[in-house]
């Protein structure tokens, strides 16, 4: 089940808000939990054991490096939780790529394993990763398990994101206040995201979709699926993000920020403090800044940059384009950070931005690739190295047929929508309380009128792909 799908908005989210309305307090953690296993299990019910030893797993490790604090055993015991999780991930979304490698290398034929690969491990992994560690490092374990076990399995952000840390909602596990502004600002959150999902990233995606099956390609073609692909990844992943933020706000819980607007950025540095958030900030919490961080000898430091982003690339998927993106963007963080950043701030603006905005191009067209070599031929093709025409009928079709949802998503991209919404909620005439009650009416109309739209995209059968399955 996926959060833009009509099952999901007809029939599980209003049951569970309604049960979850009616449960007392105490039990409010029960119909969460309940509501996500069931959630979780809609589409192949098996795996769900999976993730419930993981839970279980968690929860006594994170009970003993409580009790052994401060003693060598309770690092024993957060070596062995973290290899234990690893391990699972590793199998289960990895094992069939090392052995297609080994295959490759050596020339055997050992037979693949074919293992079906749980949505969202990487995610509840980081999750409980970060659980055992901030435990080993003196917050207090979580003695409850069902409250341990809502925190793992907590559907708005179990498949998609964002990477939710224990230490920022333990809190609310046992003292969320449900107030009517979070309600109002959640539902808002969510409606926007569902928005963004799909009536542009589904969109883009259908774009891209028939560039891919097209046989009068050009090279404004190949530019054109490169743009759309960089804006379809970036409204789909945030939009998924934004909904969990807003499902959380239903239920009392507040997620971190996932994306602020990366395509404004002016270097790659700035792109990634942006973009993925609460990944860029794992990564730094739990790898980097152990391995030394910066501050160690230079070839440490660049050795330590290297391994963050495979690893991160590596997390995305199983394959070696996502690797080879992984260390594209460390080739430019550390060319930037070496080397370009003090010109980079004497430069003009719109030739820093545009370079940002090529590498980001050039990097999702690596991203989105079945394999390296079509990676390779499709950047080639945009440069004109493919023997291609600069552009053919087919293309200036499509560019018109896309072009206003083109300019919209590009627009979208950047905080100007936002600002203009902001203005008009804010303005004068919303001081009295004719103004409030007529910016309110406003408000609620748009949001109405998105949900309405997204509703009618999704009843037609439209375009609607899970990005996250790899994941």
């Amino acid at each position: 089940m996926v959060f833009s799908s009509i099952p999901f908005l007809y029939y599980f989210l209003p049951i569970v808000l309604l049960c979850y309305a009616v449960a007392p307090a105490k039990c409010k953690n029960m119909v969460l939990l309940l509501a996500s296993l069931v959630f979780y299990a809609w589409g192949e019910p098996k795996l769900v054991l999976l993730m419930a030893v993981s839970v279980v797993l968690g929860y006594v490790f994170g009970l003993l490096i409580e009790k052994h604090r401060g003693t060598i055993h309770a690092k024993y015991y957060m070596i062995a939780s973290i290899v234990i999780s690893v391990g699972f991930l590793g199998y289960f979304k990895y094992a069939d790529f090392f052995i297609a490698n080994i295959n490759m290398a050596t020339g055997l034929s050992l037979p693949l394993l074919k293992v079906a690969l749980p949505i969202g491990i990487s995610f509840y992994t980081f999750q409980l990763i970060s659980y055992i560690v901030d435990v080993y490092r003196g917050t207090a374990a979580q003695h409850s398990l069902l409250n341990l076990a809502t925190y793992i399995a907590m559907f708005p952000q179990l498949i998609a994101g964002p990477i939710v840390r224990y230490t920022d909602i333990a809190k609310d596990l046992t003292e969320r206040v449900h107030r009517f502004e979070d309600i109002a600002y959640g539902i808002r959150r969510f409606v926007i995201g569902l928005s963004k999902k799909v009536l542009i990233a589904n969109q883009l995606g259908e774009l891209c979709d028939i560039f891919q099956s097209s046989g009068e390609q050009s090279v404004l073609f190949f530019w054109m699926y490169a743009i759309s692909v960089s804006l379809q990844i970036y409204f789909d992943f945030s939009g998924y993000s934004d909904m969990a933020i807003g499902l959380g706000r239903l239920f009392g819980f507040k997620f971190m920020e996932n994306f602020n607007y990366p395509y404004i950025s002016k270097s790659v540095t700035e792109f990634w403090r942006r973009w993925h958030i609460s990944l860029g900030s794992w990564f730094r919490d739990y790898i980097y800044i152990p391995l030394g961080g910066n501050r160690v000898s230079k070839g440490r430091h660049l050795f330590n940059i290297f391994v963050v982003w495979f690893l991160t690339g590596f997390w995305h998927g199983a394959a070696w384009n996502f690797i080879v993106w992984g260390l594209y963007f460390a080739v430019l963080l550390v060319i930037e950070k070496f080397f370009m950043l003090k010109y980079m701030e004497r430069m003009p603006k719109v030739l820093v931005h545009g370079y940002v905005l090529l590498a980001s191009v050039i990097s999702f067209v690596i991203f989105d690739a079945a394999n390296m070599a079509s990676a390779f031929a499709y950047i080639g093709a945009m440069f004109g190295f493919g023997g291609l025409p600069l552009v053919s009928v087919e293309t200036l079709y499509y560019l018109r047929s896309y072009a206003i949802l083109l300019i919209l998503a590009l627009i979208g991209a950047t905080p100007l929508v936002k600002s203009i919404a902001n203005r008009i909620m804010t303005a004068q005439w919303t001081e009295s309380t004719l103004g409030t009650v007529l910016s309110t009416a406003l408000e609620l109309l748009v949001l109405i009128v998105l949900f309405v739209v997204s509703t009618a995209y999704l009843v037609d059968g439209s375009f609607n792909p899970f990005l996250y399955f790899r994941f």
